[in-house]
């Protein structure tokens, strides 16, 4: 045996269960990301791909866990992400930090709202 044969390293990609993935889904997110954590301003489109693809796994195998699980059938609250992701302590706080900037960021819409209506009816 020569040993001249390419040979695959690490998984084989995993299909997508609803069809096809959409390609560049993350990549505008991913390329500041990943320049902010060490890479070249510029990100090769090899490296980017295999970082997009490693987020969509990570997503979906969350989710998929988080099916399973779910407090109620077919439909998933973000209190089922919360339960499945209780022990690490740095993923629950920062879940528990967004959830409250998003609540924040939603009355500060409302009052917002509001006072534009009001604004407008007093013209």
């Amino acid at each position: 045996m020569s040993g001249k044969g390419k040979s695959k390293v690490g998984p084989e990609p995993t299909e997508a269960p609803l069809g096809k993935r959409k390609r560049g889904l993350f990549a505008k997110d991913l390329k500041p990301m990943m320049y902010g954590f060490g890479d070249a301003q510029h990100v090769l489109p090899e490296s980017l791909e295999l970082m997009e693809e490693l987020v969509v796994d990570f997503i979906t195998e969350y989710m998929q866990k988080a099916i399973e699980n779910t407090s109620r059938r077919g439909r998933l609250v973000h209190d089922d992400l919360l339960h499945l992701i209780r022990k690490d302590k740095r993923k629950y706080a920062r879940c528990k930090v967004l959830l409250e900037m998003n609540e924040e960021l939603k009355q500060a819409r409302k009052t917002f709202n509001i006072d534009e209506t009001s604004f407008a009816d007093e013209e």
